[in-house]
């Protein structure tokens, strides 16, 4: 054995073992027929589609391969709802305080968040014009421009969104890398559409839009879009299981994170014990409340899916691996 198929033997660790035994030195075998014979190491791609065909396996013999379908959908969800605030915060990035205030503004613009938020809106017309691999780029970027706002914040010593504004939009982001190439016309405009309905409600709110939402931390206005996309999700996670398909379910669960970190006011509020309209909840229990969210979330998944392989699924009501639909 030369070192190359070693290392192939080790990426083939992300299929389940009876697979391997079973089909892991034909599928070596064929990797090693395309590699030269000069090659020491397996190419990127080939590892990505090792993993992608191990978690495939993986989900296969858990009986949950309408996972991947449902993290899809989500990933629609989430890049509409992050498309939304995008449109709204560009509008909102422009209502400056006034000038006695004495509050540091970014140009022309109330911070550098104006960056990551354009960031955004391109990514939606990205997705509607281009889908597939320059969608997943364009996403990328805006998502790493939003993870780099705080940073270049401190090192530029310019003004930022709030972190109750930025940390959702990330977990948005992250999700949204899921997205399908293969999306319809209707859905592909989606992220367009929304982006376009808060921009307008960004504007229709005029200056309360930054003082009440923005400077504010995002509280005021966050939770009902948090709110909004849960009630959209379980509508389809009904809709989809009264047709026996659990991709709706995947989809709510895959959305818990980020609709936690946009309704964080609401829950660390009910942590505190604070009933409407009262004080605003405090700040440390905000940032446990935000730090919970982020761990507990991404963690559901993997457990559910453990759960779903020890209770097991009936083969005769396993889902399509690619459309997460039922034959």
């Amino acid at each position: 054995m030369n070192e190359l198929e070693r290392r192939y033997r080790r990426l083939l660790r992300a299929y389940p073992p009876d697979y391997r035994r079973e089909r892991g030195d034909e599928i070596i075998g064929t990797y090693l027929d395309v590699a030269g014979p000069d090659r020491r190491w397996p190419s990127l791609a080939e590892a990505a589609d090792l993993g992608r065909g191990g978690l495939r396996q993986r989900l296969r013999a858990a009986g949950a391969t309408d996972l991947i379908p449902g993290v899809r959908l989500a990933g629609l969800l989430a890049l509409t709802t992050a498309a939304f605030l995008a449109g709204f915060w560009v509008f909102a990035e422009q209502q400056l305080p006034p000038a006695e205030a004495g509050v540091p503004v970014f140009g022309p613009f109330v911070s550098v968040g104006i960056v990551a938020w354009c960031g955004w809106l391109i990514a939606a017309l990205v997705v509607a014009v281009a889908p597939g691999r320059p969608a997943r780029v364009a996403i990328g970027v805006a998502l790493l421009m939003t993870a780099a706002v705080p940073a270049v914040s401190v090192l530029a010593g310019v003004p930022r969104p709030p972190l109750l504004v930025l940390a959702p939009m990330v977990a948005l982001g992250v999700l949204a890398l899921a997205v399908d190439d293969g999306l319809p016309v209707l859905a592909r405009v989606l992220p367009v559409t929304a982006a376009t309905v808060g921009g307008f409600l960004s504007y229709a709110m005029g200056v309360g839009a930054y003082w009440g939402a923005y400077r504010g931390g995002g509280g005021e206005f966050q939770p009902p879009i948090g709110t909004v996309l849960l009630l959209v999700v379980l509508l389809l996670a009904i809709g989809l299981g009264m047709r026996r398909d659990a991709r709706g379910g995947w989809a709510a669960m895959a959305l818990l994170t980020p609709v936690g970190l946009l309704n964080v006011h609401l829950l660390a509020g009910a942590v505190d014990g604070l009933a409407s309209g009262a004080p605003r909840p405090t700040y440390p229990t905000m940032v446990g409340v935000a730090l919970a969210v982020a761990l507990l979330g991404p963690a559901l998944l993997p457990a559910a899916v453990a759960l779903r392989r020890r209770l097991g699924t009936p083969s005769a009501a396993a889902p399509c691996p690619t459309c997460g639909r039922h034959r």
